[in-house]
């Protein structure tokens, strides 16, 4: 199944974080906090104006991103855990 999202909206693909730390220490997964980077999977048409005029999206399919650390939704679509959010939680474009 293919998840299209709507308007403003981005579904993400969490990238996972370092299991040892810089020092070469294991972190379990109990310690781990969830990434706040993530991969675009899909984005929407755009938000529209009052007079109906398309806003683009400023993200695009494949862009690596950062995004607030309570953003967005987590859903399961085939098995394969995802987030979606609106365009304005992300923080910004990784390169």
């Amino acid at each position: 199944m293919a998840l299209k999202p709507l308007q403003d909206r981005v579904t993400v693909r969490r990238i996972e974080s370092e299991e040892k730390t810089a020092g070469g220490l294991i972190i379990p997964d109990t310690a781990k906090e969830k990434p706040a980077e993530g991969i675009v999977v899909a984005v929407g048409e755009g938000a529209r104006k009052d007079s109906g005029e398309l806003i683009a999206m400023t993200l695009k399919a494949d862009d690596k991103i950062l995004f607030g650390k309570w953003s967005g939704t987590e859903i399961t679509v085939d098995g394969e855990e995802l987030l979606i959010m609106k365009e304005s939680d992300v923080l910004g474009i990784l390169s």
